[in-house]
């Protein structure tokens, strides 16, 4: 049955492209330069064109002719949308106005829009629409998968490797960014894995939030790909690839153009166009970067590049909130200026208080619960040490079903469903679900353009931006809203005081709206954390029907029952649905537990408890490649090649 285009999907999109382009440049079509509004509307026509070539490009091939001239029959397509991206280069160093228009409104958006539009007019026969990227997926620059079986000392100096280069990343500062600037990441920090300020701003935003879009759509059969098919399985890899693309910008962008601002020398070098353009390369530059170690670490070292990169941070941040000796703020030591490590900060109090300062002047609570010269006070050490118990013991915790081999008489063994089956994935996904709804409140808030959006933005006609989130001046944390009560609740000091003290006005809201913030972050964290949990293992062959099949390819059965994949995937549906429900529910509510009491560093509860799990895995999975190294007929159970 041939796909017949989504008409209705094609004028909704179209309108809503077109619709914020004449918006754009509704000033100059409705006013009475007749010059400006010529030239409107050749902006316009250029989208338009833009649009038409890209679709092209993805729904058609070239013909033979062309295909078959050497290196320019393969790149053409690619050529030509570079000669386009050059012309509107050219077309901004005689107006730098224009950067702005061409390369985000044109050259971005329209990328979007027009892949869109071609997936919705797809006619092929394929289940899903998103074949009609087959084309683009197909060229898509990728690193190289290896030809065979990767030894295991190879694989950890690749994944050594990497992490030196992530390292060293975070240390390479924005070039020509004001000192003035803001970070909307700042309560993410430890999860985003990034560094402020640096070409790792962005940290794995852009490759988590792809990855939350493709899994929303998948879990609610709006991709209907089957993920047990090799080629459907690639499509959607890759589809996920060129969604990273397109996050990178999308993330950056509005950044830039509001909170990273260029410094001052740079605009009179360049121009403000430009200057914010060169800062958007570098983020963009840095994130890819980013992507391509992360997938660099998946095929050719050991885990994943984006658990590592999280571990890495949140264990360096850990150390120095533990053990840190230098002084909490400039200057040298006091009581109001402490040692920044919790350890050292006790010692210190210890030795240099008075009775009157630990009695009467709150030295105790200081040191317990934290205020503004304390980050690291000892109840945060206390839940970074339980947490670290607490997922040790659930990661060794597991369900072993016992299997027999159906012609090896004697020959037995075990296939463990873990406590934490879902692992660490689900709650990565839903904070970074929750950060990017921070940033993007914040932008509809106080973005100079965004702001003005209709309905969402702050400045905006029929303006619901209060409702859904507001913010103090030069704050990237919402201080009202839906933002605010879903946003993570930062120690025990921001809840624990105002419920002891009955009052909850000094910290700027009333004791219920600071109890309903509590119950709300916990239940978004515990509920969200369940749903992902559901999604990824669908998506990654952890399903109950795809495990059936990896016991059955192996020739093992459960005792006492049939030999059959039906058989098998109907036992394990009584034990994978249920422990994938509770374990992200378990990390979730771990998680948002944790970001209850504090954390040592700043490292969050969820970035603590990520960087935890991470670290069991990961030697968990150098003892697996250990072991498929001495005995390779393992690798075919594990389904490594």
């Amino acid at each position: 049955m041939v796909r017949k285009p989504s008409a209705f999907g094609i004028a909704a999109i179209s309108l809503i492209y077109f619709g914020s382009l004449f918006y754009w440049q509704w000033d100059a079509l409705t006013g009475t330069d007749r010059d400006a509004m010529v030239f409107a509307a050749q902006l316009i026509a250029v989208a338009v064109g833009y649009v038409a070539y890209v679709m092209w490009c993805v729904q058609r091939d070239l013909p033979e002719a062309i295909k078959s001239i050497k290196f320019f029959g393969a790149t053409a397509k690619f050529l030509g949308w570079l000669a386009i991206m050059g012309g509107f280069f050219y077309w901004c160093l005689q107006d730098d106005s224009l950067v702005g228009y061409l390369f985000v409104g044109v050259g971005l958006m329209g990328l979007g829009t027009a892949l869109i539009l071609a997936c919705l007019a797809y006619t092929g026969e394929e289940s899903s629409r998103l074949f009609g990227l087959k084309r683009l997926v197909d060229v898509y620059p990728t690193i190289t998968k290896p030809d065979g079986h990767v030894r295991f000392g190879q694989k950890m100096w690749t994944t050594t490797l990497v992490l030196i280069i992530y390292f060293a990343m975070t240390n390479v500062m924005i070039w020509g960014l004001a000192e003035s600037t803001m970070d909307i990441f700042s309560s993410f920090r430890a999860i985003m894995a990034g560094a402020s300020g640096s070409i790792m701003h962005l940290g794995i935003g852009p490759i988590v939030t792809a990855s939350i879009i493709m899994q929303l759509f998948a879990g609610a059969k709006i991709i209907k790909l089957d993920l047990q098919d090799s080629d459907d399985k690639q499509l959607y890899q890759g589809v996920q690839k060129i969604l990273v693309l397109l996050m990178i910008p999308i993330e950056s962008i509005p950044q830039v153009y509001g909170f990273l601002d260029p410094h001052e020398d740079m605009i009179a070098l360049y121009g403000l166009g430009w200057a914010n353009s060169l800062i958007v390369l570098q983020l963009f530059m840095g994130s890819y970067l980013v992507f391509l170690l992360d997938e660099l670490v998946s095929k050719w070292g050991i885990g994943s590049g984006i658990s590592l990169f999280i571990a890495a941070g949140v264990a360096q941040s850990t150390f120095v909130g533990t053990l840190s000796p230098l002084a909490s703020g400039p200057g040298s030591y006091g009581l109001q200026n402490p040692p920044a490590g919790t350890l050292p900060m006790i010692f210190y109090w210890l030795r240099t208080a008075t009775y009157s300062d630990l009695v009467t002047r709150n030295g105790f609570e200081s040191i317990l619960l934290g205020d503004q010269f304390h980050a690291n006070p000892v109840i945060a050490l206390v839940s970074s040490i339980v947490v670290f118990l607490i997922v040790a013991f659930a990661e060794s915790s597991k369900l072993e079903l016992p299997l027999t081999h159906g012609k090896v008489r004697g020959h037995r063994g075990k296939y463990p469903i873990r406590l934490v089956y879902a692992s660490n994935i689900p709650v990565i996904l839903m904070a970074a679900l929750l950060a990017n709804l921070n940033m993007f409140t914040l932008l509809f808030w106080s973005h100079p353009i965004i702001s003005t959006v209709p309905i969402l933005g702050a400045n905006g006609m029929w303006s619901i931006a209060p409702w859904l989130g507001s913010y103090e001046v030069g704050s990237t944390t919402a201080s009202d809203g839906f933002a605010w009560y879903a946003s993570m609740v930062t120690g025990a000091q921001s809840w624990l005081l105002p419920i002891l003290d009955q009052t909850g006005d000094g910290f700027g809201h009333s004791l219920w709206q600071i109890i309903l913030h509590m119950f709300t972050y916990v239940f978004f964290m515990t509920v969200g954390s369940m749903v992902f949990a559901k999604f990824w293992i669908e998506t990654t062959n952890m399903s109950a029907k795809d495990v059936a099949k990896q016991i059955e390819r192996t020739g093992m059965q459960i005792p006492g029952f049939r030999k059959n994949p039906v058989v098998l995937e109907r036992i394990l549906e009584r034990y994978i649905p249920p422990v994938t429900l509770f374990s992200g529910a378990f990390v979730g509510l771990l998680a948002a537990g944790a970001d209850l009491l504090g954390t040592v560093g700043n490292a969050t509860g969820t970035g603590l408890l990520l960087a935890v799990g991470i670290i069991l895995r990961t030697y968990e999975q150098i003892q697996k490649e250990q072991a498929m190294e001495m005995h390779p007929i393992l690798r075919e159970f594990f389904g490594a090649e």
